[in-house]
């Protein structure tokens, strides 16, 4: 009969201590300031492509991005999405224009995941599909890289040369996001390793979120999990009364 009060305490116990880290490791409920960066150090940006107009608005919200500042770009699409990841191609050949005056080199990957749902598909697969996609998610998070490449596919592998210099990058520092039920999922992916204190992740996979200019009267489906959850540290929405509603931080219309 011991037995059973014992193991309702240890329960407790951990209930509580999964409960405290949670509200630890979620940014909108637990705010910190990031790390002072200095230019030129190597910085890893992971940007979630969604497709058509989501794509689009994120390509435009990168137009004045500094290669200096994010050394390592890393973009994510979904399978099938041959629009975006070419778009991504198109918008990394413009930036071999701009001066870089990084001391690293200024290099990209493209990784392609499973969709989480397809259009008109049964929600009772879905679950099924987001799972998947939640997998791949933590593989693209934990993902490294080195070598500076034209291929926009990413080497996982890379030996280091003699007398070559490498930067050697893991977790991203930055997450940007705009729209796609894909961005929930890298999100929750980047949420659920910091929770578990996955060794690197410490200070790393901040997320910003910019919510659709299409979004004028509220937010889409993405843009309420994440604030319901606190999912982000940063919500920026592209219309002021959105932000008057407490959805948001408003700092003008951020698609040309």
């Amino acid at each position: 009969m011991t037995v059973l009060p014992h193991t309702l305490a240890v329960l407790v116990v951990v209930l509580v201590s999964a409960f405290l880290r949670l509200l630890y490791v979620l940014p909108g409920l637990n705010p910190k300031k990031p790390r002072p960066h200095v230019r030129g150090q190597p910085t890893r940006l992971l940007i979630v492509l969604g497709s058509g107009g989501h794509t689009t608005e994120m390509l435009s919200l990168l137009h004045d991005l500094d290669p200096s500042l994010y050394t390592h770009r890393s973009y994510v699409v979904s399978s099938g999405d041959n629009f975006s990841a070419l778009k991504a191609i198109e918008f990394e050949s413009a930036l071999k224009g701009k001066p870089d005056e990084a001391p690293v080199p200024s290099t990209y990957d493209i990784s392609v995941i499973p969709r989480a749902r397809r259009i008109h598909q049964s929600l009772m697969t879905t679950p099924i599909s987001s799972l998947r996609c939640l997998s791949a998610c933590f593989a693209i998070l934990r993902m490294s890289g080195t070598q500076p490449s034209s291929n926009p596919i990413a080497e996982q592998d890379h030996a280091e040369k003699a007398g070559e210099r490498t930067i050697q990058y893991r977790y991203p520092d930055l997450i940007l996001a705009n729209g796609p039920a894909t961005a929930v999922l890298v999100i929750a992916a980047s949420l659920l390793l910091r929770f578990f204190s996955f060794r690197g992740t410490e200070g790393k996979m901040r997320t910003v979120y910019v919510e659709s200019w299409a979004r004028v009267n509220t937010l889409s489906l993405s843009g309420r999990i994440l604030v319901a959850g606190g999912m982000a540290n940063r919500m920026l929405v592209q219309w002021e009364h959105l932000a008057r509603r407490g959805q948001g931080e408003f700092r003008g219309a951020l698609v040309r």
